[in-house]
């Protein structure tokens, strides 16, 4: 079992990436607890929450782990301005936002519960607009729960140069994710002020270029981070993802009602999982009921952009995207009807 010895030992090796000594001559460690071989780290740097953050954490991972710990989970607040001037560190200047770019819609995925698929229809639809040939980028802000890089089959990470992040490229969406900046799938142990603060450097620290649309795949329900997104983010549309059973739909409206009471728009509900169509007949089985997406968007005085039917798209092993339709499969046809759709309601408004 791994000492504390041995963790102090091993962040000698990591340097504090601004301030450029290493965590222990900064003094950085302000708690430290080992349980069952795992490490709990709480660290105080002269920037959290930036580049340079998601940088030392897999640094600081990779030293612990080496030391013979099995996880390791993080914490980190900032360090005062005094001790910040003491070791050298100057303030931060102004940066540019992709939140103050006019030209770019933004619009929020989400879901009143998980499992519904909220995530599939997020990285189908920004694959969907980019064939459309929109400038389409994506961030998973399922902080918890993030998944959009391996549900795209993304193994390679952003690069990181000085104090900016360059999103990774694929299927000509622009991608990034907190599970870029995890290694081994650790847990994120994080309150949700400093959510909101790594959410808002996803749009401050990112080399975004010029986008069309902006696609922000939401944790489900009305949590720390959705409404982190909707008071940074006034103009946002929305999409409410349910399934036809009639509990989705109903908890699914909860996220509509903070949308409307947000002053968002509500571009439409999209109804996942509507039915199953067998290869064989032809004849479709509706598997979790009828009626949940058009009574959702009855109440939410909207409309139902897509009926989605359960499938699983064409695995190609060269290339490898396991939840990605292909734009000749028929689930991915209709996807790119949707993307039209909301085209259409965006450009046409």
């Amino acid at each position: 079992m791994v000492t504390e010895e041995q963790v102090l030992e091993a962040l000698k090796s990591v340097q504090e990436p601004v301030l450029g000594k290493n965590l222990i001559e900064l003094q950085a460690v302000k708690e430290l607890k080992i349980k069952d071989n795992m490490v709990s780290l709480k660290l105080a740097i002269s920037q959290p929450g930036t580049a340079e953050q998601m940088q030392l954490q897999q640094e600081v991972v990779t030293a612990v782990k080496g030391a013979g710990a099995d996880s390791v989970g993080l914490r980190f607040e900032k360090m005062s301005d005094e001790e910040v001037k003491q070791y050298g560190g100057q303030a931060t200047e102004e940066k540019k936002s992709l939140l103050d770019q006019t030209n770019t819609t933004f619009i929020a995925v989400t879901s009143g519960k998980g499992g519904v698929g909220k995530s599939t229809v997020s990285v189908n639809l920004a694959t969907s607009l980019a064939r459309k040939g929109k400038k389409v980028g994506i961030i998973d802000a399922d902080i918890y729960g993030f998944s959009v890089p391996d549900m795209m089959g993304i193994e390679e990470r952003p690069k990181v140069e000085g104090q900016r992040i360059f999103p990774v490229n694929r299927f000509d969406v622009q991608v990034i994710s907190m599970g870029f900046f995890v290694e081994d799938n650790s847990p994120i142990i994080w309150r949700g002020p400093m959510l909101g603060k790594m959410l808002k450097n996803f749009f401050e620290e990112v080399e975004w270029g010029e986008l069309d649309y902006l696609i922000l795949d939401l944790p489900p329900g009305t949590g720390d981070v959705a409404l982190d997104v909707h008071t940074m983010i006034p103009q946002s549309k929305e999409i409410i993802v349910t399934t036809p059973h009639a509990t989705a739909a109903f908890v699914a409206a909860r996220a509509g009602a903070m949308a409307i009471k947000t002053d968002h728009e509500i571009l439409g509900v999209v109804e996942n999982m509507s039915f199953f169509e067998s290869k064989l007949t032809g004849e479709k089985e509706y598997v979790f009921g009828t009626g949940g997406g058009d009574k959702l968007a009855q109440e939410l005085q909207s409309e139902v952009l897509a009926q989605i039917p359960l499938g699983q798209p064409e695995i190609d092993e060269n290339d490898f995207a396991p939840s990605i339709y292909g734009e000749d499969h028929p689930i991915g046809k209709i996807y790119l009807e949707m993307a039209d759709n909301v085209i259409n309601k965006i450009e046409n408004e």
